[in-house]
């Protein structure tokens, strides 16, 4: 990537990227290193993600490079990995010799603290017993969680504390004061117990263990939330078979050029973007699209990296390799969204970056009002007090509540054909009450189609006549001759004539000559303003398909109606579906279109769309849904098209549709990849459900830490003489950020 970097240092235009962080134990961490890189000049914007230990990066590449970036946060006490260093190791890898040593230190930390808690409980008078709790506690504490003191001096080099500063904090003041009164025992003796002064060994160790077990049980939910980005990686073959120079031979993907012609065998996946040049076959396009019914592929078909070829041998031209692929677009589309943040998320940052400091404040004070309200004959229970709110209070669960959910969501939306674009787009989804639609290519196919061809009765040269409707509309560039021409090839039609004279009629149809006779293809206004009537017996039989809302054109000369055809845009499957589902949802629904109202009046009450306006320009629809903003709604727009551009950038969530228009799919805050209109309400529930356990996650960690800091602080000490043990609070410090983690979890179960 540093390599990168340097071809790239001319580039004017920020870059964005995505960099693994190594180093981050808590929510503060992230704070940190977000708080270094927004201080480097050429940084536009940084989000720093502790749930998936990444940064997204936007950054000047002619200001500084990425070496630079990385050597910031090297001295602000983290790490970026960057691909192209010699050393390289992945985020992975580090992550599973990071999670095989934290199993390590957790075990020995269990099995060396259950008989200093053991000697605690049954042998506290035993003068033998403190110094084997010091022998067994030290390696515990300075040994198998040293990682928290080692951090935490880190962190206060740089003046920062983060969780690990907490955690050293306490059991070091915890442990310091025991091994004190096991060396020296007349220092704080007077008025202490008969068997001694206090020791807390026990709690120092029994803390490291709970702590180290949360870590491990987090290390492995949080693993789990990016399970679809990891599925959606391992979608890409590393080998491809390719021909060359008429051989056939195995290569590795990352050697596939720009029209390599690649060979793909029954069961294997798709390496790459291309067309079919002979074979056939049905391809499983479910991971990408989340359609679950295979497609079938012939030649001139597209087929994608990562689908999965299912039963003949196909032969491809390649289109698009590496990263151009459409799923190396998703999984850098993916990644990006969950490395965004929410704004909700970013006011949880805040909170958690001044949460350490203030924690720290409330343990002194907790120390000080003991004193000072108890005397020096209580500092075995003012120190306890306070150690026990350094424990208790960590902001883990706080960073965590909504990465979690948002990392777990953008990935099942991903699972569904849904890419989402940043979390803030996922947030607002869930408030929208209108959902505006476009028309052709959204509720419809967007592919005129012939829907019916009339002869006139007394016609008997059908395919003479046939041949020359075909030249004209083959020799015309509107849509609707289009369907025509395409029409007569499914039919078979040979090659078209050629014609002596042709001329386009704007607006209106075309005309030719053919054997020194005008023809004629155009709309009933055209036929009307040649002097020409539509025989009756045609009109009759027209009227079904116009009643449809399909569009009738003419095939005529001077003096006789040839034929009529009738060209129809089918309603997708699925929209009337989808429109319902939304309705059932509490949104309102409203169809833009610029077709005719007569059209448009069909297909709304086909579908069942609440409102639609018809005859619409561009920037019309654009003004649409500003008039519907200012009166308060929160709007969504799905459109394909150019056309649709304005409306989709001026909506809160802009939907795009996969098979629609890059330009469409880049102002757009959402893509459905497989252009089915049933995705759009699954997103509307995913987002629903997403920001439902985001609001639970902060609850519990907020709750946690309202009520767990006064109790740890002794407020019920006047009252039932009751203090909070260290080691419950680390227990309950532990199951906070689980619970937290696993609540997110259950999205993935969401059925949509």
């Amino acid at each position: 990537m540093a390599e990168n970097l340097s071809r790239r240092a001319g580039t004017s235009s920020p870059l964005t990227i995505t960099v693994p962080v190594t180093g981050m134990s808590c929510a503060s961490c992230a704070i940190s290193v977000e708080k270094t890189l927004h201080a480097l000049p050429g940084v536009e914007d940084a989000n720093v993600n502790f749930a998936n230990q990444s940064a997204l990066i936007r950054y000047q590449p002619r200001l500084l490079s990425l070496v630079e970036v990385q050597r910031s946060v090297r001295n602000a006490g983290y790490d970026l990995l960057l691909e192209a260093e010699p050393d390289n190791t992945s985020l992975a890898e580090l992550q599973e010799a990071s999670y095989r040593k934290l199993k390590t230190n957790t075990i020995f930390a269990f099995l060396f603290s259950i008989p200093v808690v053991f000697l605690a409980m049954f042998a506290p008078g035993w003068w033998l017993a403190k110094w084997i709790e010091l022998a067994l506690a030290a390696p515990v504490v300075f040994w198998f969680g040293r990682r928290y003191f080692v951090n935490a001096i880190n962190q206060a080099r740089h003046f920062h504390a983060n969780m690990d500063t907490l955690v050293a904090l306490s059991t070091g003041i915890a442990f310091t004061f025991s091994m004190v009164n096991t060396i020296v025992p007349t220092l704080f003796s007077d008025g202490m117990s008969s068997m001694g002064p206090p020791i807390y060994f026990e709690s120092a160790a029994v803390v490291i263990a709970f702590i180290s077990l949360g870590s491990l049980l987090e290390h492995r939910a949080k693993d789990r939330t990016s399970d679809a980005l990891k599925k959606l990686i391992g979608l890409q073959p590393a080998t491809v078979r390719i021909i060359r120079n008429g051989i056939e031979t195995d290569v590795h993907v990352a050697a596939v050029q720009m029209h390599d012609t690649v060979v793909i065998r029954p069961g294997e996946r798709v390496p790459v973007d291309g067309i079919v040049t002979s074979g056939s076959s049905y391809v499983d396009e479910s991971m990408l699209t989340g359609e679950p019914v295979a497609v079938a592929k012939q030649p001139g078909s597209k087929v994608f990296a990562g689908t999965l070829n299912q039963r003949g041998s196909l032969t491809l031209d390649a289109q698009a390799v590496g990263s151009t692929t459409m799923l190396a677009q998703i999984i850098r589309r993916v990644e990006q969204a969950q490395g965004s943040k929410a704004p909700v998320e970013k006011l949880v940052d805040t909170i958690a970056g001044i949460f350490v400091p203030v924690v720290i404040g409330i343990s002194f004070v907790t120390f000080a009002a003991w004193m000072l309200l108890s005397g020096t004959s209580f500092i075995p229970q003012a120190l306890l007090a306070s150690v026990t709110v350094l424990i208790i209070a960590c902001p883990c669960a706080l960073g965590l509540a909504t990465p979690t959910a948002l990392i777990v969501s953008m990935g099942k939306a991903a699972d569904n054909g849904i890419l989402i674009r940043d979390a803030q787009s996922l947030e607002i989804t869930h408030k929208i009450d209108t959902v505006v639609l476009d028309k052709t290519g959204t509720i419809t196919e967007g592919k005129p189609t012939v829907t019916s061809l009339i002869w006139a009765e007394e016609i008997t040269e059908i395919e003479k006549y046939a041949a020359i409707l075909y030249a004209l509309e083959r020799a015309s560039e509107h849509p609707l001759a289009e369907a025509v021409a395409r029409h007569f090839t499914k039919e078979g039609q040979s090659a078209p004539l050629v014609l002596t004279e042709f001329e386009a009629l704007a607006g209106r149809g075309v005309q030719g000559r053919m054997d020194n006779e005008l023809f004629y293809v155009g709309s009933a206004r055209l036929l009307e303003s040649l002097g020409m009537h539509i025989p009756m017996a045609m009109q009759s039989r027209m009227r079904a398909e116009e009643e449809a809302g399909d569009t009738i054109i003419y095939f005529f000369t001077k003096h006789q109606v040839l034929a009529t055809i009738s060209i129809g845009d089918p309603i997708k499957v699925g929209s009337r579906e989808a429109i319902q589902s939304l309705r059932d949802l509490g949104i309102v629904t409203v169809m833009l279109t610029g077709d005719s109202k007569r059209s448009g009046k069909i297909v709304a009450k086909t579908t069942g769309v609440d409102q639609f306006e018809a005859e619409l320009l561009p920037n019309e629809k654009g003004d649409y849904v500003r008039t519907l903003q200012k009166k308060g709604h929160i709007v969504a727009v799905i459109g394909d098209g150019i056309n649709d551009s304005e409306a989709l950038a001026q909506a809160d969530v802009g939907i795009a549709m996969g098979a629609g228009t890059d330009i469409a799919m880049e102002v757009a805050h959402m893509t459905i990849i497989s252009s089915d209109l049933r995705q759009v309400p699954k997103a509307m529930k995913l987002s629903r459900a997403t920001v439902r356990t985001v609001k639970q996650n902060l609850f519990w960690a907020f709750i946690y830490n309202v009520i767990g800091i006064p109790i740890a602080a002794g407020v019920l000490y006047p009252f039932t003489g009751y203090i909070l043990s260290p080691m419950i609070a680390g227990a309950a410090m532990a199951l906070s950020s689980v619970s937290v983690v696993s609540n997110s979890l259950r999205l993935k179960r969401l059925s949509l």
